[in-house]
């Protein structure tokens, strides 16, 4: 009991992390549409000292604004493609059928991102979300690298998706190199798909030897649009448990969140 009361007393204060979900036909119960969440976001969000609430998957405009108005920040995480027809007008017969879509999702995160804006509330984006917010900023992605980017590193090592399988170099005076203490960082890789065109508040704080960026923040001109924004292409909460500097990412969003609740009190 002693144990369970002091659980409770840790998370009185924590902050209140939404976190934005998968849906898939996958669900045990009738096979429903249901909401899927690795643990991993969890445990990362909870070790750093937050308290992971999910999005639900049925969501308004109106749900979703109530959701980022009681939160104290934003987790945008994994899963499959932003649809092409949201920053491109012109895409291959070829291309196309590399393309997974949730176009329900898609529309989610949208006006999800766009409450984040207009709350200003601190905001963590992970591998698609990383994608998302460039396209949602009004930036463009690379559909497929392997067809699109001749010689460019294997991204999609879905057999290693807890291990570092190549390096990406990060921006000397970037909130990400401040946080590792490292130009040098070691990722894991798990996607098809990268940041084309760069959106305009945004800029790259690492990238792969090919090229390919790894991390995005605000640009300092547009640092004033949100209290926090860190965007990373890789999955920290897969390395978290191994690597203390992939944790340390969730640990400096969560302090974000915790300070700017509270200078809101």
């Amino acid at each position: 009991m002693k144990g369970s009361r002091k659980q409770k007393s840790d998370f009185k204060r924590a902050p209140l992390i939404l976190v934005s979900p998968n849906t898939e036909t996958k669900g045990n119960e009738f096979g429903d549409m249901s909401t899927s969440l690795s643990e991993a976001y969890q445990r990362a969000i909870t070790v750093a000292g937050g308290l992971p609430l999910t999005m639900p998957g049925l969501a308004s405009r109106e749900m979703i604004a109530e959701c980022v108005r009681r939160c104290d920040g934003v987790l945008l995480t994994g899963g499959d493609d932003v649809d092409p027809k949201l920053y491109t007008k012109k895409l291959s017969p070829e291309l196309r059928k590399t393309v997974t879509l949730d176009h329900q999702r898609d529309l989610r995160e949208l006006i999800l991102i766009d409450e984040i804006f207009r709350q200003r509330k601190p905001v963590m984006a992970v591998c698609r979300g990383h994608q998302v917010m460039n396209v949602a900023l009004g930036g463009t992605l690379v559909v497929d690298i392997a067809k699109q980017i001749p010689g460019a590193l294997n991204h999609r090592q879905m057999d290693k998706k807890a291990e570092v399988v190549h390096e990406a170099r990060l921006t000397a005076d970037s909130l990400l190199a401040k946080i590792t203490a490292t130009q040098k960082l070691g990722v894991n890789s798990t996607h098809h798909q990268a940041v084309g065109r760069v959106a305009g508040p945004l800029r790259v704080t690492a990238a792969s030897e090919d090229g390919i960026v790894e991390a995005m923040e605000l640009r300092p001109e547009d640092a004033g649009l949100l209290p926090y924004l860190m965007t990373v292409q890789f999955h920290p909460e897969r390395l978290a448990p191994r690597y203390r500097e992939h944790q340390e990412l969730f640990d400096s969003f969560i302090r974000a969140c915790a300070r700017d609740r509270d200078s809101k009190l």
